[in-house]
């Protein structure tokens, strides 16, 4: 069954609201850049591409040299879509006019530079990082949009668990320590931290962030831009900003083993410290640590809470359509006869509005590990990942694999997207890492020895038949 109401993309509760997509977006914005391109210079031809992209809630514009011509992308979702195509002879020029809005040197195009714009767009105060770098065909850039910084301020706009989200609010309100979200780039850490940062901003503490680069401006809150180009990094400013008696501290990533260390000392010593990390999951942040040669004790002492986190396309409300699971389908999500019975899958419809992929917005998944009881001792004699993952499990703790589960049996993702959620955490080419037999039987959240810990209980929404595409 199909479906195509009028007000279907209205955010949900707990869902990351973002504006409705005009019908033809895509096209329309082709029309548009093609039109002015004839009839302008580069510099209306940049504003525009600028402005529509905000708009579109895009997060990057790719400027691409082909030899040919210079092709425009823009990522929205988590994927490019082509947009324009400039003629080679305007390909300079283009170029030129985003370097000079980015304050970069237009003479130099053999080396890597970056850039910053920071002006009014649409009416509202924007951010735009510049990356460029040689390739054979020309010089390439990459316009990194930040997020507006009124957007997904409070967890509960995330698409985090009600449940987990007040364990994560338990771990903030403690008065020291450190926490880490965890995940590859792109999942959303940073917007997690920075939701965080937002219910500690008071009058009566002092926050302080240091980051590279500053995403998003707070009021009230004493934001630091490393430079490396001046030796002032992580690290050095990790050490000034500890003599100035913070409260909370926002680290924008810890990428070396210094910057492990002093953020654990931080964290020792009495101020509250939020991080993020590259790491498959939650139990697998631990043994980054360890890589950055942090003392057992110390990891164990020092962190309070590990997030793991993803992102999830989620499946058009305007364009989509209900299918019943077969058997291939109830394997992968490890139904039972009676969930299979009863479960109502969904798949977005591709059109106009959606780029073609049936899918509008993104939500967050979330694995929250607090360090505490069992998996402290664990941590401290030394214990693999594995088994801090099992003993965390035992404890409770919902698996990125079950929450991502609940979502596409609720409707809000696709089974796709579960596929390719499970296959970017697997450690074998099977994509069942460390699933045990009748893991999501039931309830994904229930325990071995008790009731369930709610999160799975999602509006089941079902396909017609189901061959599983990972698009």
């Amino acid at each position: 069954m199909s479906t195509d109401e009028p007000n279907a993309d209205r955010p949900k509760s707990g869902n990351p609201a973002r504006p409705r997509r005009n019908p033809s977006e895509q096209r329309a914005l082709q029309a548009e850049l093609r039109e002015l391109a004839d009839v302008v210079g580069p510099g209306p031809l940049v504003d525009l591409l600028l402005e529509r992209a905000f708009q579109m809630q895009a997060t990057d514009i790719h400027l691409d040299p082909t030899g040919n011509d210079l092709r425009v992308r823009v990522r929205v979702d988590g994927l490019l879509h082509d947009i324009l195509r400039l003629p080679s002879d305007t390909q300079n020029q283009v170029i030129s006019r985003v370097k000079l809005l980015g304050g970069m040197d237009i003479t130099e195009r053999r080396h890597a530079q970056d850039g910053h714009i920071s002006n009014s767009i649409a009416g509202v105060e924007r951010d735009v990082r510049i990356g460029s770098g040689p390739t054979i065909h020309g010089e390439r850039l990459v316009l990194r949009l930040m997020p507006e910084s009124g957007n997904f301020t409070r967890l509960e706009e995330l698409g985090i668990r009600q449940a987990q989200q007040e364990l994560l609010e338990r771990q903030l309100n403690r008065p020291y320590g450190m926490i880490l979200a965890v995940g590859p780039v792109g999942s959303g850490k940073t917007t997690t931290m920075y939701a965080g940062l937002h219910g500690l901003n008071e009058p009566h503490r002092s926050l302080v962030t240091i980051e590279d680069p500053v995403e998003r401006r707070i009021e009230g809150v004493n934001q630091i831009q490393v430079d490396n180009r001046t030796s002032f990094g992580f690290a050095e400013a990790l050490r000034a900003c500890l003599r100035q008696d913070p409260n909370v501290m926002m680290v924008g990533e810890i990428r070396d083993a210094e910057t492990a260390h002093i953020a654990g000392r931080a964290a020792l010593t009495g101020v509250l410290v939020l991080s993020t990390m590259h790491a498959n999951d939650a139990a697998s942040a631990v043994d980054v640590l360890r890589e950055f040669d942090v003392p057992p004790a110390v990891i164990a002492d020092s962190v309070n809470c590990i997030v793991s986190q993803r992102l999830l396309r989620r499946a058009s409300e305007r364009s989509r359509e209900e299918y019943s699971a077969d058997d291939a389908t109830a394997e992968i999500l490890g139904l039972s006869a009676e969930e299979r019975a009863d479960a109502t899958l969904v798949r977005g419809i591709p059109s106009e509005e959606n780029f073609q992929t049936g899918y509008v917005g993104r939500t967050g998944v979330y694995e929250v590990m607090p360090i505490d009881g069992d998996v402290r001792k664990a941590i401290l004699r030394g214990a693999p990942t594995r088994e801090i993952r099992d003993i965390a499990r035992a404890n409770g703790m919902s698996s990125l694999e079950s929450e991502a589960r609940a979502k596409a049996l609720s409707g809000e993702t696709t089974v796709e997207e579960f596929v390719r959620l499970q296959a970017g955490l697997s450690d074998d080419p099977t994509g069942k890492r460390d699933r045990t037999h009748g893991e999501f039987a039931g309830n994904p959240d229930r325990r071995p020895d008790g009731p369930p810990q709610g999160g799975g209980d999602g509006r089941s929404n079902p396909p017609k038949s189901s061959t599983v595409r990972v698009a």
